[in-house]
């Protein structure tokens, strides 16, 4: 029972060091998007964890972790390498020209992604405000006519994915394949595109 107890407590003190951080990222200027992306937590965890609703039942969420690759350029091209290897097996080399990569955290892969397959490489820009908010950059390769991968660091609730899917189709791309480090869901699709992550990770 006191095991029990002294694991509850920890619980909330990581709970409200993690709001606490939220919190101070706000002050920094960083909308719930970013501050999603630097905690590698869902959007919604994020609202929770901001608005302060103790009340409020939590969302379910897996927090993840990959400094350790990120401090690394050779170790975000060994992950690159296992995602364009991955992409390769899903619809071959020759069948994609254009690979986009989620900002913030989705860039580094999907540049290195890119490099490899020796396609044109993109840039999608996210938000928190609205429904299909978010944007294509057009200062780096285009989509429209071309078959497209999308490159993510996690998927959370998927909300961020349909935006870019959406996206990509409004601007004439065909999406045939999503990748990510870390896919926090069951889905092996998403927008009827099939997603496959390198490692998946779930509550139980």
């Amino acid at each position: 029972m006191v095991d029990s107890w002294v694991a509850l407590i920890e619980m909330v003190v990581s709970i409200e060091e993690l709001r606490m951080t939220a919190m101070n990222l706000r002050k920094e200027g960083l909308n719930s998007q970013q501050i999603a992306d630097e905690l590698s937590l869902s959007q919604d965890t994020i609202s929770w964890l901001l608005a302060g609703s103790k009340g409020e039942e939590r969302p379910s969420d897996v927090r993840i972790g990959w400094r350790t690759i990120g401090v690394r350029p050779t170790r975000i091209s060994a992950v690159g390498t296992i995602m364009a290897d991955v992409a390769d097996e899903e619809l071959g080399f020759e069948n994609i020209d254009t690979i986009v990569g989620i900002s913030i955290n989705g860039i580094s892969f999907a540049h290195e992604v890119a490099r490899i397959l020796d396609c044109e490489f993109t840039v999608f820009r996210t938000t928190d405000i609205g429904d299909g908010s978010g944007s294509l950059s057009n200062k780096y390769g285009q989509v429209s006519g071309k078959k497209v991968a999308i490159i993510d660091d996690v998927l959370s609730t998927g909300k961020t994915m349909v935006k870019t899917i959406n996206a990509i189709k409004a601007a004439g791309g065909e999406v045939g394949l999503v990748i990510v480090l870390v896919n926090k869901t069951m889905r092996n699709e998403i927008e009827d595109v099939p997603l496959r992550g390198v490692i998946r990770a779930v509550s139980v």
